[in-house]
């Protein structure tokens, strides 16, 4: 789950009745201490981003500490089908981004979805 939908859960259960820049403190007071405009917070995610393209164009990894590791893996060619017309196709070999979670997001992950299904 994202901090949106989150956020959207607790305002439906509690009703809020402020402006969404309010809400959103009041749900995530740790926001309250960045004084970023969101022309700064736009152009650091951006170039976090653009450097790790780069590294992935490298053919290097990208590991976030708490988060996860993404890399760059070599598909080989193979038969493949077109799903409207059934064709038969020839799928060409080509480099993906795979995204592997650590141990800590997906604990994470697992802690939130069974709460969210209370």
């Amino acid at each position: 789950m994202t901090k949106e939908q989150i956020a959207r859960g607790v305002a439906e259960k509690i009703r809020l009745r402020k402006k969404k820049r309010e809400r959103q403190q009041f749900l995530f007071p740790e926001m309250n201490h960045q004084r970023l405009t969101k022309k700064q917070a736009a152009g650091i995610v951006d170039s976090m981003f653009e450097i790790m393209k780069k590294a992935l164009e490298r053919g290097d990894f990208v590991m976030i500490s708490g988060f996860g590791k993404f890399q760059v893996k070599f598909k080989w060619a193979r038969k493949g089908r077109n799903p409207r017309t059934g064709e038969n196709i020839i799928l060409e070999s080509r480099r993906v981004v795979t995204f592997h979670a650590s141990r800590s997001l997906k604990v994470m992950e697992r802690t939130a979805g069974r709460e969210a299904a209370r």
